[in-house]
């Protein structure tokens, strides 16, 4: 056997350094692979082989491929063992701990191994059959810093196996938790004395010249002590974390000054900070508002950054010096947060705790981070700051209310948008480059970071808005009178522009941020005679006075305009001027008569004054009415001026007309205005020639000019761009004119205007809109646009494209990243020119067209209500176009139809009831039914695309290539495509069909049962029994037997489509309310049959993801228990999941039919009928090929022994007293 051993290690060996040596080819690195994972499966004698393999004499590679084969006999033979090899094993185990090299010769990948090993065994026999174990780990401590270092992770890996990972058996794991728990006292105290006494010599000997190494040895069992304990932390009581007077709080506060501890001992801290619990267990966190706590967190958070920053201007800073003490800062800044977190919770709670005396010394200190350079430091403050200024009785306290102003002028330098990680103008910049990767990973993360700032700043406001106001003011007056400096980086669209990293922008778009969210605020919080009306007006006055041709700073000041503008209403003798600024800016170039196209800014500008309008005249109307005959002079004045306004500019401008004519409440006089305004448009889009050219595809592509061939070189004023124009402006008109054109809010207005043509037999008024007639009159055009769109997709159509236009209908760049999750482009610092191709221009009019098709109609149901409603005809005018030609139209113009159309606006939701029959029956019948069709034909070519045959791989290889050149293939993006098509239709079927009843899912309880919590198993809560109601119109479309069929098999067959979200949502809230509408009634079997397959299946798919299995489980038992009954078909399909146990599931059957039969709680149902189905969930692909554990049960420790006698058939009379007596302790 010896020989055998001897021999099989020398391969075993060479093996093994055959698969390590880099020069090795991958054949005989296969081979070698192959020949020791083999021996590992089926060698009768891998134990005397391990420990062989494992001796100090063999090089480290080596040993640790000896003490994995030990591992593997664990983890995979244990169960087959006899007792006496197990023992013998162990008797190894604990050798092999005994005898490792020293703490620091050691290599980390041995120490891993080991612990894993006794893990492995702790797991299969502690405590039943290792009662001594602790008492064991205990002794290993007293033989050096290395056993004890093992013995330290050791622990860590229980505490992770069993209750973070949770990965051995419930019962197993519920006996390890309660043993671990049970013994937690000693536990803790050992861990305590190790920390204590290793940290006591270590500051000892590192003292001590020539003690270096020892010290270090020592040093390294400390921080596996403190990683340790950051593991139990986490899920102990509380009790012991508190314990004699927060005992191990402090020893974590003193240690945050030595520097190859602190990082450890911060981790530990702020777990114990973070925890959450029972509050009168968490009032010891006070102590931690003491003078020295606070202290010692200041002055390590001091000493950290002071290093951090030598280290960064040093010829040869330590390897990772910098990034540790930058780690450790940021755990520090986490530690504060938590603190405050507790001191929200606590003050002001039931327990009765105290403002600390000392808060200013901890706001002193949390305000030492909100000022650090790094940008990444100043966010992690943020939610804690917002949650003092909001609490009812800290904000309130005097030292709050002070650093609030603090707060407020320290913003004003957060706010600045400095730091990026490519430059090198600040000391953020520094810090940048450690947390993020690029400039556009910095950009995306300082605009959260600034929109929370924005938060935190308005909660603070409510504090002090005076003070707030007075810190804007300055601020903006400052900026007015600071000449401009563009810095070295400057605009490439003219000489002496700014760009965006230029200092002059970045401070004025901080404090266009500060001012915007205070003076908000300071409408809010103020009564209006204390309103700063004269100052305000005074700072809108030096706003409209500032010139500037810089478009950046341009557009800062019209946000200054517009967040001043509220100070108007109390001197409307302004509001001319406020105008006069705003068209200004509409048609504001940088160059006049230039030939280049604007630059990104520019048209910023415009459409950022468009807004400012549109958005007075929203907010505002009645103070802008009394200016309405200047406003329409002026834009009739642009509109037939030589400024080039594009359409959308256009547009703005007459929906802010719209807007104020709202104002008349005279139903003559608007519906008048209104057709003076469209005159123009109406002529347009129902001449003879519109016609021809919307009802043809081929005209119509001609008159776009898609069918001809375009250089780039030629100019783009050609007549079919004027064309294109002519279109879009027709479509935006009509498209704001339906959108903003209201009747008065206030029926006696309404009334007196002439707005109101009758009740409803509810009582409900019918209103009637004044842009109706127009409207309705341009309607049949808009739908035969849809229908052409839509057959432009036609093959005799795609064939009419120019080759310039071929790929017109194809997705845009911005829409495809969009989709797929991507990047955006990198910043363009400069601001460069905006130069579109000839194809670009052409696909944004079609995408643009298509959408403002569908916003008209979706607009037209909620603005003309009856009017548009009681159309003849309606719903084949809207079947026959948007759903003409659909087979043709791709997933990427589908979805906006779906989700513009019906979701978004929806016709759904504003058509009146009585036209339900009429109307959304016959348009929502086919769709649905359409829809089934063609998601049921991609879904499955998307199935079967995982199913890939051998030959497919090879020619797949070079496809690989060119995906990770390009980022992207089309096989990507029509499958993302298809997933949004199908999460659009089922939202769509959800707002229809389902009106919500239940409250959303109550988070995890953090308050009680704490340990109950951490001893029972993570469960995700399992949905109860849906009480939603189907919606009105739901319950007409179920009327209709064909829709309603549709609607089941959508849903039910939806479930197995490869999407997460959307099987967790059908399953959670469509399927069983649909479903139960015909429980009670009689259904075929096999329609019975194939739902509940259907949702079996849904388990195969998702049932991995717990979210989607709970939610599965629940809907797959409502059906068994509501169908089984009358359907023994049921059971067939029952007994055709693999490894079901059919004992259990006649049990469960017997429960189910015999009505006498004794019941069980729902859980313990839930349960059993999870474990009958188990065989149904499919796994994730990373764990199809995994070998299974398989850990065995072992006789409970902690289970409640059974009464003898059952209490309800006892024939005694058992009195109150009685129950509660010393002889039945038993029961």
């Amino acid at each position: 056997m010896s020989d055998q051993v001897s021999v099989m290690c020398a391969q075993l060996i060479k093996a093994v350094n055959v698969m390590m040596d880099a020069e090795s080819s991958q054949k005989y690195r296969l081979e070698a692979l192959k020949f020791c994972e083999e021996f590992k499966e089926k060698c009768s004698f891998c134990v005397p082989c391990g420990l062989q393999l494992a001796d100090n004499a063999q090089t480290g590679i080596v040993r640790h491929f000896g003490l994995q084969i030990l591992e593997h006999v664990i983890k995979f033979r244990w169960n087959n063992m006899p007792q006496p090899e197990k023992v013998q094993l162990k008797d190894c185990a604990i050798q092999l701990l005994s005898g490792t090299y020293s703490i620091l010769e050691e290599e980390r990948y041995i120490k891993d191994v080991l612990s894993r090993i006794i893990v492995e065994m702790i797991k299969r026999e502690w405590p039943q059959n290792w009662p001594d174990m602790l008492k064991e780990m205990e002794a290993l401590t007293s033989l050096g810093e290395a056993q004890t270092e093992l013995v330290m992770l050791i622990l860590l890996r229980l505490a992770e196996d069993v209750i973070t990972f949770q990965t051995l058996p419930t019962q197993r794991r519920r006996d390890i938790q309660q043993t671990l728990t049970q013994n937690m006292d000693s536990v803790f105290s050992f861990l305590l004395a190790i920390l204590q006494l290793n940290v006591d010599d270590y500051r000892k000997l590192k003292m001590i010249p020539g003690q270096e190494l020892q010290a270090k040895a020592h040093c390294r069992v400390a921080v596996a002590t403190l990683n340790t304990l950051a593991g139990y932390i986490d899920w102990v009581s509380l009790a012991h974390i508190t314990n004699d007077n927060c005992r191990l709080l402090e020893m974590l506060c003193l240690l945050l000054s030595e520097a190859e501890l602190q990082l450890e001992a911060a981790e530990c801290l702020l777990i114990a900070i973070s925890r959450k619990g029972n509050l009168e267990d968490r009032k010891p966190f006070m102590l931690l508002f003491d003078d020295v706590a606070i202290q010692y967190i200041l002055s390590a958070a001091q000493s950290a950054d002071g290093v951090a920053i030598f280290d960064k201007f040093s010829q040869t800073p330590p390897v990772g010096g910098m990034e540790r003490r930058y780690i450790f800062l940021k755990r520090l800044c986490q530690v504060l947060c938590a603190l405050g977190s507790q001191l929200c919770s606590l003050v002001g709670s039931d327990i009765k705790v105290e403002v600390p005396a000392n808060l200013s010394k901890y706001m002193e200190a949390f305000l030492a981070f909100t000022t650090h350079p790094s940008q990444f430091l100043k966010s992690s403050t943020q939610i804690t700051w917002g949650a003092l200024f909001r609490h009812e009785i800290l904000s309130k306290d005097p030292v709050v209310v002070g650093l609030a102003i603090n707060y407020l002028k320290t913003t004003m330098t957060n706010l600045v948008k400095i730091g990026f990680p490519s430059r090198n103008d600040n000391p953020s910049c520094e810090y940048s480059r450690v947390d993020f990767d690029s400039d556009e990973d910095f950009n995306s993360f300082f605009n959260s970071f600034r929109a929370q700032q924005g938060e935190v700043v308005r909660s603070a406001c409510r504090i002090v808005p005076l003070e707030a106001f007075q810190i804007a003011a300055e601020w903006l007056q400052y900026q007015i009178a600071s000449p401009i400096d563009t810095g070295n980086t400057t605009s490439k669209a003219a000489e002496g522009l700014c760009s965006i990293v230029s200092p002059s922008v970045v401070q004025w778009d901080a404090m266009t941020v500060f001012t915007e969210c205070v003076v908000g605020q300071t409408f809010k919080n103020l009564e209006e005679e204390k309103l700063p009306i004269d100052q305000g007006m005074e700072l809108l006055q030096a706003v409209l006075n500032y010139d500037t041709k810089d478009p950046l700073i341009l557009s800062c000041v019209l946000t200054n305009v517009s967040a001043l503008f509220p100070f108007v209403i109390h001197r409307p003798q302004f509001l001319p001027q406020v105008l006069f600024k705003l068209f200004a800016a509409i048609t504001f170039e940088v160059v006049q008569e230039s030939k280049v196209p604007r630059t990104r800014a520019v048209k910023n500008v415009r459409r950022h004054a468009c807004y400012s309008i549109i958005k007075m005249c929203r907010d505002y109307p009645q103070y802008v009415l009394p200016c309405f005959d200047m406003l329409y002079t002026h834009v009739k004045e642009l509109f037939s001026s030589e400024a080039t306004l594009t359409q959308m500019e256009k547009c703005a401008l007459i929906e802010a007309l719209v807007l104020i004519s709202n104002q008349f409440k005279d139903f003559a006089k608007q519906k008048a205005f209104l057709e003076e305004l469209m005159a123009s448009v109406v002529a347009q889009w129902t001449s003879d020639e519109m016609r021809q050219v919307l009802w043809d595809p081929a005209l119509f592509l001609s008159f776009v000019g898609a069918d001809q061939v375009v250089s780039e070189q030629s100019k783009d004023t050609d007549i079919t761009g004027l064309n294109r124009a002519r279109l879009s402006f027709c479509l935006y008109t009509i498209l704001g004119v339906v959108k903003r054109a209201r009747w008065p809010a206030d029926l006696e207005e309404a009334k007196a205007g002439g707005f109101v043509v009758g009740y409803t037999s509810t009582g409900t008024p019918i209103y009637r809109n004044p842009c109706a007639t127009q409207v309705l009159a341009l309607l049949p055009n808009v739908l035969a646009l849809i229908r052409t769109h839509n057959s432009l997709f036609m093959p005799e159509n795609m064939a009419r494209l120019s080759e310039t236009f071929s790929r017109a209908y194809e997705v845009m760049d911005v829409e495809k990243n969009m989709v797929l999750g991507l990047p955006q482009p990198l910043l363009d610092i400069y601001d460069s020119p905006v130069y579109k191709t000839n194809l670009e221009r052409m696909q944004g009019f079609f995408c643009t067209l298509y959408d403002n098709c569908f916003h008209i109609l979706g607009n037209a149901g909620l603005s003309l209500q009856q009017d548009f409603y009681a159309i003849e005809g309606l719903a084949d005018q809207i079947v026959g176009s948007t759903f003409a030609s659909l087979d043709h139209v791709p997933d990427h113009r589908l979805r906006p139809m779906i989700h513009i159309l019906i979701s978004f606006w929806s016709l759904v939701l504003s058509c009146p009831q009585e036209y339900y029959d009429s109307l959304l029956c016959p348009l929502l019948g086919p769709l649905f039914n359409y829809m089934l069709q063609r998601l049921s034909v991609k879904w499955q070519v998307i199935n079967q695309r995982s199913v890939v045959t051998e030959e497919d791989d090879e020619e797949e290889e070079q496809e690989v290539v060119v995906c990770e050149e390009s980022q992207v293939t089309q096989e990507m993006l029509e499958e993302q495509l298809v997933r949004l098509v199908t999460r659009e239709v089922l939202d769509l079927l959800t707002v229809s069909c389902i009106s919500r009843k239940v409250p959303e899912p109550q988070g995890i309880k953090e308050e009680n049962d704490e340990e109950e919590m951490k001893t029972d198993s993570v469960q995700t809560v399992s949905p109860a029994q849906p009480s939603d109601e189907l919606t009105e119109l739901g319950k007409c479309l179920v009327k209709h037997e064909n829709i309603y069929m549709d609607l089941l098999t959508l849903s039910f067959t939806s479930l197995s489509w490869k999407d997460t979200t959307n099987c967790h949502r059908t399953a959670s809230m469509v399927c069983w309310n649909l479903l139960r509408q015909v429980v009670g009634g009689s259904l075929l079997p096999e329609a019975v049959t194939w739902f509940y397959t259907s949702v079996l299946r849904g388990l195969q798919m998702h049932g991995q993801h717990e979210v989607c299995n709970s939610t599965l489980t629940q809907l797959a038992m409502l059906i068994y228990e509501s169908l089984r009954p009358r359907y023994i078909e049921l059971r067939a399909v029952m007994t055709q999941i693999p490894n079901i146990i059919f004992e259990n599931l006649d049990q469960y059957d017997q429960r189910l039919l015999d009505p006498n039969a004794q019941k069980v709680g729902e859980k313990k149902r839930k349960e059993q009928f999870k474990k009958l189905i188990a065989g149904t969930v499919g796994k994730a692909l990373c764990q199809q090929f995994r070998k299974e554990v398989h850990i065995r049960n072992l006789p409970s420790l902690f289970k409640k022994p059974k009464p003898d006698k059952d209490i309800l058939n006892n024939s005694e009379t058992l009195g109150l007293a009685a129950l509660f007596s010393p002889e039945l302790n038993t029961l």
